[in-house]
């Protein structure tokens, strides 16, 4: 398409959350897809400058439920492929920086609606398979959010265009939002499918081209991702699709002098990692590289003696079970009161230990299984500490079963000891600490609270009394990036709540927002000038009566 004109960008909106209740036609019509997939091992190749890719060996790719099933066998790329990568997107960089921005934002409207219709069902079903989520928290996940993060950037994304300054009438001041000089490293996680989604797609909206590092156990959905943006029109080498190992990945992509930017969500470590390795390379770099990332978090949740407890009960079920705990946002500590807490306990804990968990096939499960056997190593180890410890005690759950899947069944554990570990270190499982501070102590368990752990991803305040939770919002200012209050601390909507935290949780620009899209643009002021001056001269050097000497 060519042509002038102001295009308006489509008004954005959120993706309607299918329920999947029983006799609906998108429960069978999930149901059929999950069951094609769930029956063939599928080819999970590399992509390439457009080109499928096979690497030097390939791997089995395993459900998390099932330890039987392959789902897929992906490649393992080695550096000749990852350095390939990096030239194909700096090959196609120059064109697709070129590239009008309505026709890159209509490669992302495009994908929303193959997303939203025919793609739906696709990809829910690769994510409940790889990633072990349940069609809910699939669809909440890979297809609404995924689909507003496309609809909302492309809105964002015009908005900041829009954003230019002011002139007078000697020029015409414009300033263009220049895609990076380099390429962009994009990394994300496994629990997410809407994250990996976004990584790549939003430095690539703003005229950047992307190397793109999935999680494992997310290669089967991830590829199948890149054909729909393939569909959609997505040019071959914008975003570069490599697996194998991460530590061969990032040292030819950190130590390339092209490098731009890295878009990163996972561990606190690894990012830490890369960004000293970014600090020691930075005289080779043609430019500042931007780092971007959301990271960890150990998220709290807040209680007052005036809270609720029906929805207290709701949101700390929701917020530290859903997924199995795997999500950053995840509940993983709460401070409530003491004589609320013995009130409590036995209804809430008799509820955790009700909760149904099993394959993600069988639709009447709330949970499945953790996400691989050093996870489940991980949280088997966390269990077995608070089940030794003097101060601490299990009030539900605590089992855990390897023999089919990697199952951890979700567990409460209480503790008298403010610093105990569990309240401090993230687990990122099914695992909540509960601390019952004393009663009466609600200010200086703020504090508590704010000093206890390094993250400050996201945390919520249930109460009641509006004094109460207008202490809480200025005690905890710092150590929340989203902070809820009466709500679990999950569930960020893309346009409602822009997502990200501080601290060790990240570099919290947003994911979602304007404010993450100006992280991958290098603004150039233009001035124009009318009517240029024709004469060195000012009008002050023009009386010759002060003119004394002079060379």
């Amino acid at each position: 398409m060519s042509g002038d004109g102001h295009f308006k960008v489509p008004a954005p909106y959120n993706e309607p959350i299918r329920t999947y209740a029983p006799g609906t036609r998108e429960r069978e019509s999930v149901r059929d897809r999950l069951a094609v997939l769930s029956d063939v091992v599928s080819e999970i190749p590399m992509t390439i400058g457009g080109d499928r890719r096979k690497g030097a060996s390939t791997r089995p790719l395993k459900s998390p439920h099932r330890h039987q099933q392959t789902i897929g066998e992906y490649q393992v790329g080695a550096k000749k492929d990852f350095r390939d990568a990096v030239d194909a997107a700096l090959a196609a960089g120059p064109a697709w920086a070129a590239t009008p921005f309505q026709e890159r934002a209509e490669v992302l409207l495009r994908a929303a609606a193959l997303l939203a219709g025919p793609w739906r069902d696709t990809i829910n079903a690769a994510t409940m398979l790889g990633q072990s989520k349940t069609v809910h928290q699939a669809e909440i996940d890979a297809a609404c959010e995924l689909v507003d993060f496309w609809r909302f950037n492309v809105y964002f994304a015009d908005e900041l265009h829009r954003q230019q300054p002011f002139n007078d009438q000697a020029a015409w001041n414009r300033t263009e939002y220049r895609p990076l000089e380099g390429f962009v490293y994009a990394v994300s996680p496994f629990n997410f499918t809407s994250i990996g989604g976004n990584l790549p797609t939003a430095p690539a909206l703003m005229g950047n081209t992307v190397v793109y590092k999935p999680a494992t156990q997310t290669l089967l959905v991830a590829s199948l991702l890149q054909r729909l943006l393939e569909e959609a029109g997505l040019p071959a080498g914008v975003i570069n699709l490599v697996s194998g190992s991460a530590a061969d990945v990032s040292e030819v992509v950190l130590n390339d002098s092209n490098l731009a930017g890295i878009h990163f969500t996972g561990s606190t470590a690894v990012f830490q990692g890369m960004w000293k390795t970014v600090g020691g390379n930075l005289e080779r770099y043609r430019t500042y590289p931007r780092l971007v990332g959301e990271t960890g978090g150990k998220d709290f949740v807040m209680v007052h003696e005036s809270a609720d407890v029906d929805a207290l009960l709701t949101g700390l079920i929701r917020g530290a079970f859903e997924y199995q705990g795997q999500k950053c946002s995840a509940a993983s500590r709460a401070y409530i009161p003491k004589s609320m807490w013995e009130a409590l306990r036995d209804e809430f804990a008799g509820e955790v230990d009700e909760i149904p968990m099993g394959d993600p096939a069988d639709f009447r499960n709330f949970m499945g299984a953790v996400i691989d056997e050093p996870a489940f190593r991980r949280h088997s180890e966390a269990i077995e500490f608070a089940r030794r410890s003097s101060n601490a005690k299990i009030v539900a759950g605590g089992v855990t079963d390897e023999s089919v899947g990697w199952f951890v069944r979700p567990t409460v554990v209480e503790t008298s000891d403010p610093s105990f570990k569990l309240l401090q270190e993230e687990l990122f499982g099914p695992i909540l600490t509960v601390y019952p501070y004393p009663d009466g102590r609600w200010e200086e368990t703020l504090d508590l609270c704010d000093r206890t752990s390094p993250y400050a991803l996201t945390g919520a305040v249930f109460a009641t009394d509006r004094a109460a939770i207008q202490q809480a919002s200025r005690r905890l200012v710092n150590a929340a990036g989203n902070f809820y209050v009466n709500d679990k601390p999950t569930g960020a909507v893309v346009g409602l709540q822009p997502f990200g935290g501080a601290r060790a949780s990240g570099t919290n620009d947003k994911a979602g927002s304007a404010l993450n899209l100006l992280r991958w643009t290098s603004p150039r002021s233009i001035k124009e000038t009318h009517a240029p001056p024709k004469s060195y001269r000012y009008p002050f050097m023009d009386d010759p009566t002060d003119r004394e000497g002079g060379f």
